[in-house]
C-alpha cells in the first residue's frame, strides 16, 4: 500500500534492482562452488606462498574464492565517489545506470566461456566497474524523488524490491545449479540484468532540475562542524562493519556445509535468510524511521547485530544457522533505510549522488573485505571470523551512538 503513493519511478528502480540482484546474488553462492568444480583449475595456485605486509602466506581454496567474491565489492566501492560524482554534474542517472547493466549482464555470460581462474578475476572486475555506475545513481535518483517526510518510506520500498531479488536468487541458485549446472546459473544472471535494463530504459527518466553545481572535489567530509566524525562519515564505518558481517558467510560455503552437515540449498536458504528479513521489515522501519525518527533505528540495529554475528559461529545446527541468519537480516534492515535517509536529509541539492556514494560505498567496502577476512581467520578456528565482526560491530554501535543526531523531520518526529 506504502507503495501506491510514490512516485512510479521509485517502484520501477525497485523491481529494475529486484532483477538484477536475483542474477548477482546468484553468482555469490555459484562462484565458489565453480571454482572448486575443477572446471576452473586452480592446483597450480593452492598452495603456493605469498609474501604480503612482511609475512608468509600459503594459498588456500578459501583464499582464491574471497579474492573473486572481494573484487566485485573492491572496485565497486572505490569508484563510486567517481561515478557519483559525474552523475552529479552531469545529471545523467538514467544512462549511467544503463550502461553498468551492460556491463553487468555480458560478464555474468561470459563465465560460462572461461576455463582460466584469473579470467573469472577480470569478469568480476568487470562488473565490480558496472556495479559502480549503477549503485550510486540508483540510490541517487530515489532520494531526489523522496522528502523529508517520506525519504524513509521511500528508501524502504526500494530496498525491499531490491532484496527480494537478492534473498530469492540465493535459494534459486542452489536448485538451479544441482538441478541444470553452471550454464544455466550464469543464464539466470544474464536475464536478471536483462529485465533489469528494459525496466529501467522503458519507466525511468532523470528528474527535472537545475545544472547540479557539485565540486570537483572527491575526497570524503570526515570532520564534522563540531570538530568531531562528520554524520555521513560515521555511519559510513558502521556500514563497513555491517558488510563485513553479512559476507563473510559467503566464503566458508564448504566448512559451513561440513560443520553442519548440509547441501548446497541449505546454504542458500542460510544465506537468503539476512535478505528475506530485510524484505520483512525494510517497509515498516522506512515509514517508522520517518514518524519516530531515524536514530532510534539505527542504534537498535547495531545493538541486535552484534549477537547475531557473532551466534553464527557457534550454532551446530542448518535450522539454527538459519534463524541466527535471519535475526541478522533484521539488525541490518533497522540500520539500512534510515541510514540512507540520514544522509540524504544532509545531501546538498544537486550533490546526491557524492553523499550517499559515502554509504553505498562503505557497503561494498565491508562486503569486499569480508569474505577476504574470513578467508584468511578461519584457519585460526571457524569462530574466530564471527568474532572479529562482532567486534568490529560493537564499535560501530559506539561510534555512530556518539556521532550521529537525528535528522527526520521534526513536526513528524515522537521520539
Amino acid at each position: 500500500m506504502v507503495a501506491l503513493d510514490m512516485d512510479r519511478r521509485v517502484v520501477a528502480l525497485g523491481l529494475a534492482r529486484m532483477a538484477d540482484a536475483i542474477g548477482n546474488s546468484f553468482l555469490i553462492v555459484v562462484l565458489p562452488l565453480y571454482i572448486a568444480s575443477g572446471q576452473i583449475p586452480i592446483e597450480g595456485l593452492v598452495g603456493t606462498r605469498l609474501t604480503l605486509l612482511g609475512r608468509s602466506l600459503i594459498v588456500s581454496e578459501y583464499l582464491l574464492v574471497g579474492l573473486v567474491l572481494s573484487l566485485f565489492g573492491f572496485l565497486n566501492s572505490f569508484s563510486q565517489p567517481f561515478t557519483g560524482r559525474l552523475s552529479d554534474r552531469t545529471g545523467r542517472r538514467r544512462a549511467f545506470i544503463l550502461f553498468g547493466l551492460l556491463l553487468l549482464g555480458a560478464a555474468s555470460g561470459a563465465y560460462a566461456f572461461v576455463s582460466s581462474y584469473w579470467l573469472v578475476v577480470l569478469l568480476r572486475v568487470l562488473q565490480g566497474v558496472g556495479a559502480a555506475f549503477t549503485i550510486p545513481c540508483t540510490v541517487a535518483l530515489v532520494n531526489e524523488l523522496a522528502t523529508s517526510r517520506d525519504r524513509g518510506s521511500n528508501f524502504g520500498v526500494f530496498n525491499t524490491f531490491r532484496l527480494i531479488g537478492f534473498g530469492f536468487g540465493p535459494i534459486v541458485a542452489g536448485l538451479v545449479v544441482e538441478g541444470y549446472g553452471f550454464d544455466a546459473a550464469f543464464g539466470v544472471a544474464v536475464a536478471g540484468a536483462a529485465v533489469s535494463f528494459l525496466t529501467v530504459w522503458a519507466f525511468v527518466s532523470d528528474p527535472d532540475r537545475a545544472e547540479a553545481e557539485a565540486s570537483d572535489d572527491l575526497s570524503i567530509t570526515v570532520r564534522g562542524d563540531d570538530g568531531l566524525l562528520d554524520p555521513v562519515f560515521a555511519l559510513g564505518l558502521g556500514t563497513v562493519a555491517m558488510g563485513i558481517c553479512i559476507a563473510m558467510f559467503a566464503t566458508l560455503e564448504g566448512r559451513i556445509n561440513d560443520r553442519l552437515g548440509q547441501g548446497t540449498l541449505w546454504f542458500g536458504v542460510q544465506f537468503g535468510a539476512v535478505t528475506l528479513a530485510n524484505v520483512a521489515f525494510q517497509i515498516p522501519v522506512g515509514h517508522g524511521a520517518d514518524r519516530y525518527g531515524r536514530r532510534p533505528f539505527i542504534l537498535a540495529g547495531f545493538c541486535l547485530l552484534v549477537p547475531a554475528t557473532i551466534a553464527q559461529g557457534y550454532v551446530l545446527t542448518p535450522a539454527l544457522m538459519t534463524l541466527t541468519r535471519f535475526v541478522l537480516g533484521v539488525a541490518v534492515a533497522l540500520v539500512f533505510a534510515p541510514s540512507l535517509a540520514v544522509a540524504g536529509d544532509l545531501a546538498r541539492e544537486g550533490e546526491s549522488g557524492t553523499t550517499l556514494s559515502v554509504l553505498t560505498m562503505a557497503f561494498g567496502l565491508g562486503v569486499a573485505i569480508g569474505p577476504l577476512a574470513s578467508g584468511y581467520l578461519e584457519r585460526f578456528g571457524f569462530a574466530v571470523p564471527f568474532l572479529a565482526a562482532g567486534a568490529l560491530a560493537a564499535l560501530a554501535l559506539v561510534v555512530v551512538s556518539s556521532q550521529v543526531a537525528e535528522t527526520g523531520d521534526p513536526d513528524a518526529r515522537l521520539w
